[in-house]
């Protein structure tokens, strides 16, 4: 049993390589280098969930893929805080749409809302609007709480910046779609809704929408809790 227990493991290894080498798709092999300028691939979002505790290699990757961004102090408050903070500024090769001028977030959640921007949210405006997401309305992301503002149990991840909640949008075309408003009115607009949510799934460790529940009906939670590339992710 052993014996055939390696040996499928072996094929399985073996027909991984060979369907990511035919399809010329680095990013569907767990063991090739993550870039943020690469469509998502079957690990991205592991790979990028194995960033959290690797500032330098974060950071370095923004800079290879062209985004500019300001690295923050570290900071500490109690249990919280952060040090692998960025704020994310725009230009640069490939332009970001999220730059407010007061938002910090850790950099795996600055890797993957890029990734987010350019490979799920344009494509859906495009399809569904025939535009551009000029903006990305949010609730913030660093706030030294506990899950959903208790006085006891586990830190949430605005703790140490590792989240953002994500509000809605607002189109080239003078379209602004809102998760509170628009999440169960149908048409375009909540079906780009669904779209952008099922995409941030391939890319955060977590991700919960109003169908969660009654505490997110106005928002999307988006989080890179540090669970490792190997750890369960959730997507609701």
């Amino acid at each position: 049993m052993a014996g055939w227990t390696v040996a499928l493991a072996l094929f399985a290894t073996l027909a991984l390589v060979a369907w990511g080498t035919l399809r010329g798709r680095p990013q569907d092999l767990p063991w090739t280098p993550l870039d943020l300028g690469q469509p998502v691939g079957l690990f991205t979002g592991r790979k990028l969930a194995g960033l959290t505790g690797d500032a330098a290699s974060c950071r370095g990757l923004l800079t290879q893929a062209g985004v500019r961004f300001t690295a923050l102090p570290a900071r500490r408050e109690g249990q919280c805080g952060y040090d692998d903070a960025v704020r994310l500024t725009a230009g640069g090769a490939r332009s970001t749409t999220l730059s407010p001028a007061n938002l910090g977030i850790s950099c795996p959640v600055a890797a993957a809302l890029t990734m987010w921007e350019w490979n799920v949210l344009a494509p859906a405006a495009r399809r569904h609007f025939d535009a551009r997401v000029t903006r990305i309305d949010h609730f913030g992301s660093y706030s030294c709480r506990r899950l959903y503002g208790r006085d006891t149990g586990a830190w949430s991840e605005h703790s140490t910046a590792d989240a953002i909640d994500i509000a809605g949008f607002r189109l080239s075309n003078g379209t602004r779609i809102s998760v509170a408003r628009d999440w169960n009115g149908g048409g375009a607009k909540a079906a780009f809704l669904r779209d952008v949510r099922d995409g941030a799934c391939g890319l955060f460790a977590t991700v919960l929408s109003p169908d969660y529940n009654a505490a997110h009906r106005d928002h999307f939670h988006l989080d890179q809790a540090a669970r490792g590339e190997k750890g369960w992710r959730a997507c609701r």
